[in-house]
């Protein structure tokens, strides 16, 4: 085992002296995380900040579940009909009762969300932006000619 350290670390100064270590990329820079305290789970974190990984993922379904109630009218602001409003919560019922039937997790309570209370805020929000007044509409710009589609070399000059 001495004899193959020794022909290692024999490469290792061969290497160094003939310059093969001059000018290798990151040199100089600072190692990331040195200086910090040693955290068991770093690769974790280093995948989901490199992958851009939503950490709402690692919740447990409880809490997502809140979380997803918190969002619930951002969520909704956007979908069209009342009955695509009525689906999404459908849906989102649908989990929080499957949770309820067989709960894993931390205990934290977690009730089906009205869909009637949830359309009444849609509806408010939607007249809400409905009474702001339209901008005023610009003049129509004439409209651009189409020039120079041909190669400057098929052009005909006058």
């Amino acid at each position: 085992m001495d004899s193959w350290e020794a022909s290692v670390e024999a490469r290792i100064r061969a290497a160094q002296e003939q310059g093969e270590f001059d000018n290798l990329p990151g040199m100089g820079k600072p190692i990331p995380g040195s200086g910090q305290p040693y955290d068991e789970s770093w690769w974790i974190k280093s995948f989901l900040e490199r992958e851009k990984i939503p950490t709402d993922l690692l919740l447990p379904t409880p809490l997502r579940l809140r979380r997803r109630i918190e969002q619930l009218p951002d969520d909704v602001r956007d979908l069209p009909t009342e009955e695509s409003v009525r689906a999404f919560i459908a849906d989102l019922n649908a989990q929080i009762v499957s949770w309820l039937r067989t709960p894993i997790g931390p205990r934290v309570s977690v009730r089906p969300v009205s869909a009637d209370n949830v359309v009444r805020g849609w509806r408010s929000e939607r007249e809400a932006v409905a009474s702001f007044p339209a901008p005023a509409p610009s003049a129509p710009s004439a409209p651009s000619r189409r020039r120079g589609w041909l190669p400057s070399w098929r052009r005909r000059t006058v």
